[in-house]
């Protein structure tokens, strides 16, 4: 008997035990959508990451009072910040760096502020962030509206400002928002420009954001020391390690460091910031793999358990089948192609609630969608690996029944 025939007796035998087959289906699909759910969610991050990290630059470098702090597994103990990066400190270093780097400072000058024109306002989630005439660039932001800020407007004191393009759409329901003046926290402010949409992506959403010259925010700060975050942006990425030697030497004689002393400041490219997360991530796919492969193991005993009560229940079929001339290979090759056919349905759907699962997560979380292509021939594969194996008891206890004895069961 061919694979052929032995694929249409399944689907025949599957046809007439629907309910059974449903049941079994249902099994493998959750055990995989488990898995596939979990992974999916992780690509989908990943994604999301790299295309964040990607429209900041990786020809860049960051300098802070504190490292990045982000860690997955592990301590989980946040590093220890140094003193406060002050606004004297980060203009002396912009203007004593003498590279063919651009420098661009930021600060968070507010959170949680609700901005408001006219009879309109946005929910209480909006930030306000101090820049200079580079920062927008440097955290990979275009206009669709207006202008950017000029070197002077961002070391004066006016009262003007940069709008996320959700703020715009709330505020101006589509009409022009430049010239407008708009209330950010306590603050009047005239939009000078509307950010393009960002849409969403790891940590706070541009869109939501409003932008305000670097010596407003100074004057502005909700915090009594706030510290400055600089931003380096190398133009060619073979004179990254040389500018960092220099920013690192410029740095440590503008906050007055000993020889002897090591660094009170930390210094963080843009795509290594990216690799700690992806390397971090790894605990976190480990974790989902095993997680899944425990769902899976449950289902394949499931399935075991139900072909099991299958061969019983057509005992009397392996009888005449062996009668009219079945050798043991042919009914242990049909029982295990109908557990590997019920595992593939199952599996599809599973793999398809797997996929919409871990999008779902993966938005909620900031993340973009995707197929994971991976996870989808992975599945089939362990779909059918689970049927062999899950199959291959019942499939043998079927083949080595007596044909006489099993005629005569009732």
């Amino acid at each position: 008997m061919t694979y052929t025939e032995n694929v249409r007796l399944a689907l025949q035998s599957i046809k007439s035990n629907r309910l059974r087959t449903l049941l079994t289906a249902l099994i493998i699909a959750i055990g995989l959508s488990a898995l596939v759910g979990i992974l999916t969610t992780i690509d989908a991050i990943k994604k999301s990451m790299t295309e964040a990290f990607s429209s900041m630059g990786a020809n860049s470098f960051n300098i802070r009072n504190r490292g990045t702090g982000i860690r997955i597994g592990g301590s989980g103990k946040r590093p220890k910040p140094f003193k406060s990066i002050r606004y004297e400190d980060a203009i002396a270093f912009k203007e004593r760096l003498n590279t063919p780097a651009k420098v661009a400072i930021s600060v968070y000058a507010t959170f949680g502020s609700t901005v408001k024109y006219e009879q309109e306002k946005t929910n209480p989630n909006t930030n306000i962030q101090g820049i200079d005439e580079n920062g927008l660039g440097s955290l990979g932001l275009e206009l669709s509206q207006g202008r950017n800020f000029n070197a002077a407007e961002a070391l004066s004191n006016n009262n003007i400002c940069i709008i996320g393009n959700e703020i715009a759409k709330i505020l101006f329901k589509g009409q022009p928002a430049i010239d407008k003046i708009v209330m950010a926290g306590n603050n009047r402010l005239r939009v000078i420009g509307v950010l393009a949409p960002k849409g969403s992506s790891m940590g706070p959403s541009s869109d939501r954001a409003v932008y305000i010259p670097l010596f407003k925010s100074k004057l502005i700060n909700a915090n009594s020391n706030p510290s400055y975050t600089i931003t380096v942006m190398v133009p060619n990425n073979d004179l990254m390690d040389n500018i960092i030697g220099e920013a690192t030497a410029e740095f440590r004689n503008i906050r007055k460091v000993k020889i002897s002393e090591p660094n009170n400041f930390e210094i963080t490219k843009s795509d290594a910031v990216a690799q700690t997360l992806f390397e971090n991530l790894k605990y976190v796919v480990m974790g989902g793999v095993a997680i899944g492969a425990i769902t899976l193991l449950g289902a394949s005993i499931a399935l075991m358990n139900i072909m099991l009560v299958s061969v019983t229940e057509r005992t009397r079929e392996i009888g005449v089948r062996k009668a009219i001339g079945a050798n043991p290979a042919v009914i242990r090759k049909q029982f295990l192609i109908e557990a590997v056919v019920i595992c593939l349905i199952g599996g599809a759907f599973g793999i398809l609630l797997g996929i919409g699962i871990g999008n779902i997560i993966s938005s909620m979380m900031g993340g973009s969608f995707i197929v994971p292509w991976s996870s989808i021939g992975g599945g089939f594969v362990i779909c059918v690996f689970v049927g062999i194996v899950s199959g291959y008891y019942p499939a043998k206890k079927a083949s080595k029944l007596d044909p006489v004895e099993a005629l005569r069961y009732e």
